[in-house]
């Protein structure tokens, strides 16, 4: 592995498990056990590796929410998108914990994240539009898009909700598999009769996983 790209990996648990105030890149280079001078020989500071990690995130959207080409909707290729979802939210949590910190103090990123967030909402919409077509979803043409829109909001909020309204603020995989089950509601309510069963199976799956993840919590 490249030293620029142990340098983005470190930097990314470290955002994560301490946050991303609280990280320097003194921190990051001596976790890494390199000297700040090679450290700055890869990056000048630490928002030039944010905008790094902002690279990173943006191919984890780009691959994993492209409208599907098979005929066949089932549990598993809906699965595949919401474990894409879990997996960007867990990855990149110090992202959504301070995104409003971080694009305030960079306006290049700014543009960046908006034209991510607008190409990963058209995709989205494709998305939806295809599951309607294929007869999973019960929704006019013209409400697709606000739809995507919101599901999008709940993903990229919930992280500051979940730190704002309760009284532990530590996000764990249990709390995001409450939001992803909060987006599966949405799409629960505009399924068409024959596919509700196939949402309810989602449903089933990703609550057992909730569980799953809530009674570890507690043991921990």
């Amino acid at each position: 592995m490249k030293t620029s790209d142990k340098i983005i990996n470190a930097s990314l648990q470290l955002f994560n498990e301490h946050g991303e105030r609280s990280t320097t890149t003194n921190h990051i280079a001596a976790h890494l056990g390199m000297s700040p001078g090679n450290l700055y020989y890869h990056f000048k500071n630490k928002d030039d590796i944010i905008r790094s990690i902002f690279s990173l995130y943006e191919s984890y959207l780009d691959a994993g929410f492209q409208p599907y080409q098979t005929k066949t909707v089932n549990v598993e290729l809906l699965v595949g998108y919401f474990d894409t979802m879990f997996e960007i939210l867990w990855r990149f949590r110090f992202m959504y914990t301070n995104l409003t910190d971080i694009l305030s103090r960079d306006t290049e990123l700014l543009q960046r994240y908006l034209t991510i967030q607008q190409n990963a909402l058209q995709r989205s919409s494709r998305i939806l539009l295809k599951l309607k077509h294929d007869g999973m979803l019960r929704i006019d043409d013209d409400k697709v898009h606000p739809l995507a829109d919101t599901m999008r909001m709940i993903a990229c909020f919930w992280i500051g909700y979940k730190q704002t309204h309760s009284a532990n603020i530590e996000i764990t995989k249990s709390s995001l598999y409450e939001g992803l089950l909060r987006v599966i509601m949405i799409f629960k309510l505009h399924a068409t009769s024959d596919s509700l069963a196939t949402f309810d199976r989602l449903e089933s799956h990703y609550q057992t996983l909730a569980n799953a993840e809530l009674a570890t919590d507690y043991t921990c």
